[in-house]
Order: structure tokens, then C-alpha cells, then sequence
């Protein structure tokens, strides 16, 4: 029966939370945007202390029940581990116990704080599952979600119908997707293979929450007199955590999925109220290897908490016009982030890489950074389109505070870069002709056009950027016809400002 319950959960938090980075639209973040804003990593980055308490209570009463129920990667390998076994070949293989790689797990906890400390948010991502789930989905399940999207636009319109549109389905960024990739294979084989082996040794905050989980009140135990030493429960326990010999289960390890009270015919395991004792019967020389972490352990919990607090391509378009050359990408001296995340600094410091505001934006304008130090990290581009001012999901979606919520009206007042006018590039210049789609589409009227030449009336007109009003939207850069490099682009700012 608990199995079941947590199955049941388990996959309305999987379902949602995956939706959230297929839907395009943007819709179901009013509903369900709280499943993202309660991950470990996201709520530590954005200070939500009471979403980090609501965890660490949970897990000191329930268990890790935070890694088989909220966190989709968690999940996600319980679903690959059950593909794994279907083949006929492997469905008989048996789990096994494994004692606990300390050494491994405290080892990789204290890189992801050295890396988070020093600033790499970036390396970081790496290694936080819901980031890494978040990859996954944005660049393999979101294209597939897409073109059936597509086919079904298609079939709708021969019925002249338009319940469906077309979305455009292309490559963001192409390292994002190649680690993507890599993270899917890998978690294949180690989850297809041996079950929850990311979870134990490679993942920072099941270290984190493994270490709580010692002391959790409710846990699952065995009762010796019932156990008849069968190992069915670490047959299928995809922890590696039940030591049917001695008749322990690792608590630190265990992520409470209830497989192996559901496989015991005998009723001797279960989970029950059996709060933290120390054995005084145990010799010294017996102590378990996670006790001989324990100060690497608070070292590294303190490390996290210091930092948390600290911190409080080219692309192949034609811009919407004649496909007449491809459009490239401006060099910028300051990369431009989104409206709301205050600075490329905040950016860095509170992004996750998660990719949840890239899934999401409407305009195409937001990718992930290919640059090594904000690698995977969100930053805007106007090859495909611009930031519109009436919207603002990438704002209401963010997680970790890397992007934090604004109206409307706000943000129609931040400047998060201007426009720059390049004359060679300019085409009333270059052809002698009239244009002046940059001052027409700008919608904080920071543009006007201007005689090239005020002694001649007959002289074409050129565009005049007033940098105080722009607000660095992009929509002159992305309706400039000029090509292959728009003759206006926006240059960011190291700090957003208001205006």
C-alpha cells in the first residue's frame, strides 16, 4: 500500500514538473510553477528559507522521501531502472548489496561547494539533478513534444481548425545539448544497471539528505525474528542499502520507494515510527564509514549555507524577412540577460542551468551560454525574435531568484542594454534607399530617423538612438533588414538600471 501511495505521487510530481518544461506556452507554470520553486538546489540558491526547512523536516521525519517522490531525476532513474529489467535477458537479475562509497560521495559534495563558492555556477549545474533533469527534458523531450505539437497544427488546419500553431523546433545551443545527451546515457547505464547509483555517490544533495536520514523518525526495519534471511528485500531494493546478512538497511541510502516491503511475503520489513539510537553494544572499531565523514560533512553543510548566503552561435535565420542571407549573431562586449535578473552577476550566482526559462520564452530570444564560465546559463539573442515588454514568463518561472518576478509595468522600466548603430552595416547608407523599420518598431520611442546629411532636404534619412530611454528590447536588432549583420544591435549591461 505504500508503495503504491508513493508511486502515486511520484508520478504527479514527474508528470507536472516534466510538462513544465514541455509546455511552450507557458500556461501551466500558473498552476504548477510551485513543484519547481520547491527542488533542493533552486530554493538553497534563492534563499527560500521556508521551503528549505519544509525539506529538511521532511526528510528528518520521513526519510529521503524528497529523492523517490519530488526530485525528477530521482524519478526518472526509478523509470529507467524499470526499463532496464524488461528485457528477458536481465529481468531476472537480482540488486545486490554494496556498502556505502563515503570517500566518493563526500568527495564529489565537496567539489559541487568549491565550484558553487568560488562563483562556477555553471560546473555546478553539472551536477544538480533537478538541473540535470531539466537538460534532459529541454533539449531531448521538448523537440519531440514539439513536432507531434506540429502534426498536430498541421491535420487541425487541413480541418480548418486552430486549436494547434506551429513552433518553430531548432538547436539552442549545442554543448547544452551534447551534455544533455551525455547525462541521459550515463544515467541509462547506471540506473538500467545498478539502480539508484547516481543517487548514492555522484548527486550533492542526496549526500545532503542521505546524512539527514540517518536520523529520521520514521525509517524501514527489519524484524529479525520474522526474517527467515530469504534476500528478496535487497534483491530489489535499487538502493544497494539492505544488508540482509546483518539485517541493516542503510539509512543514509534508503530513498523510501517501499519495494522491498512490497516483496517480502513474511512481513518482516516496514516502515515505522524508529527514531535514531546509537548502539551501546557496538565496539568502537565498528563504527559505520558515513560517521568517519561527519566532519567533512558539516565542513561542506557549512561551506553551502556561507556561499548561499553570500550570494544572496551562430544561428541560421532570416529574421522574419526575404530569405535572401542568414542572419548572425552580434558580438557583444557585455552579454545581455533577461529583464528581473538584476545583473550578470546575480545571474551567475543564482542560475542552475535548469533551462525552465529558456522551455519557456515565447520569442526564441532567451539560449543557453556556450561560454565556459556561464556555460549552459540562459542569455538573450534577437536572430529569432525580441523581448517583448508585455511578457514576462521567464520571470514568473525561475526557481532559484536568478530571475526574479516582475510586472508589466516593470518592466517597461529596466534597461538591460542599449542599442549601438552601425553605420557601414546601415542600409539607407549602403543602397541609398529608405528604411527605418528600427524606429518604427521600437517600442519605447527611443529611435528617431534623422537627415544623414541636415544641409541637403533630399538626404535619406538615419536612425538616432537615445540611450537613456532604450530599454534594450531588441526589437530594433531583430527587424533590421540588413544583412548578415544588423546594422543596429543591443549591447548589455553589467548591471540592469532603471529608467
Amino acid at each position: 500500500m505504500l508503495r503504491k501511495i508513493r508511486l502515486a505521487f511520484a508520478t504527479i510530481f514527474f508528470v507536472l514538473i516534466t510538462l513544465l518544461f514541455l509546455d511552450f506556452t507557458g500556461t501551466l507554470h500558473g498552476w504548477f510553477g510551485w513543484m519547481a520553486k520547491i527542488q533542493f538546489l533552486p530554493a538553497l540558491l534563492a534563499l527560500n528559507v521556508g521551503v528549505i526547512l519544509f525539506l529538511v523536516l521532511l526528510t528528518l521525519v520521513f526519510g529521503r522521501v524528497y529523492c523517490s517522490v519530488i526530485c525528477p531525476l530521482g524519478v526518472f532513474q526509478d523509470i529507467l531502472a524499470w526499463l532496464g529489467r524488461r528485457p528477458k535477458k536481465r529481468r531476472k537479475l537480482p540488486y545486490s548489496y554494496s556498502p556505502a562509497i563515503s570517500w566518493l560521495r563526500y568527495g564529489v559534495l565537496g567539489v559541487f561547494v568549491i565550484v558553487l563558492v568560488a562563483g562556477a555556477g555553471s560546473l555546478a549545474a553539472l551536477l544538480a539533478p533537478y538541473s540535470a533533469y531539466g537538460r534532459i527534458a529541454g533539449n531531448l523531450f521538448q523537440p519531440l513534444w514539439q513536432w507531434g505539437n506540429n502534426l498536430l497544427a498541421s491535420m487541425a488546419e487541413r480541418a480548418d481548425s486552430y486549436a494547434f500553431y506551429e513552433t518553430e523546433v531548432w538547436l539552442k545551443s549545442l554543448p547544452t545539448f551534447i551534455i544533455a545527451v551525455v547525462t541521459f546515457v550515463m544515467l541509462a547505464i547506471l540506473a538500467g544497471r545498478n539502480g539508484r547509483t547516481y543517487c548514492n555517490t555522484i548527486c550533492p544533495v542526496g549526500t545532503v539528505l542521505g546524512f539527514l536520514s540517518r536520523y529520521s523518525l520514521f525509517r524501514i526495519v527489519i524484524d529479525t525474528e520474522k526474517c527467515n534471511n530469504c534476500s528478496v528485500c535487497a534483491r530489489n531494493c535499487k538502493a544497494a542499502c539492505i544488508n540482509s546478512k546483518e539485517h541493516q538497511i542503510d539509512a543514509s541510502r534508503c530513498v523510501a520507494c517501499m519495494s522491498c516491503i512490497d516483496k517480502c511475503k513474511h512481513g518482516a520489513i516496514s516502515y515505522q515510527y524508529h527514531p535514531f539510537r546509537k548502539k551501546a553494544d557496538a565496539p568502537q572499531s565498528s563504527s559505520e564509514p558515513v560517521n568517519e565523514s561527519r566532519r567533512s560533512f558539516f565542513t561542506a553543510t557549512a561551506l553551502v549555507a556561507a556561499a548561499s548566503a553570500a550570494k544572496a552561435q551562430k544561428k541560421k535565420v532570416d529574421g522574419g524577412l526575404a530569405a535572401i542571407e542568414d542572419k548572425q549573431i552580434p558580438k557583444r562586449s557585455t552579454p545581455l540577460t533577461p529583464p528581473g535578473s538584476l545583473s550578470a552577476r546575480n545571474m551567475a550566482q543564482h542560475c542552475t542551468a535548469c533551462q525552465l526559462c529558456v522551455s519557456v520564452c515565447p520569442n526564441q530570444v532567451l539560449r543557453p551560454s556556450t561560454d565556459l564560465m556561464k556555460l549552459m546559463q540562459p542569455e538573450m539573442s534577437y536572430e529569432r525574435g525580441y523581448c517583448r515588454p508585455e511578457c514576462t514568463k521567464c520571470s514568473e518561472v525561475c526557481p532559484a531568484g536568478a530571475i526574479k518576478p516582475i510586472t508589466k509595468e516593470d518592466k517597461s522600466s529596466i534597461q538591460i542594454g542599449h542599442a549601438v548603430w552601425v553605420k557601414k552595416n546601415c542600409i539607407p547608407l549602403t543602397d541609398g534607399v529608405e528604411c527605418g523599420n528600427c524606429a518604427r518598431h521600437c517600442p519605447a520611442g527611443a529611435i528617431q530617423m534623422v537627415l544623414s546629411n541636415p544641409e541637403d532636404e533630399n538626404a535619406v534619412k538615419i536612425p538616432v538612438v537615445n540611450v537613456e530611454r532604450c530599454i534594450g528590447c531588441g526589437a530594433c536588432e531583430n527587424l533590421c533588414p540588413a544583412r548578415p549583420f544588423s546594422a543596429i544591435y543591443v549591447e548589455g549591461h553589467e548591471r540592469h538600471r532603471i529608467i
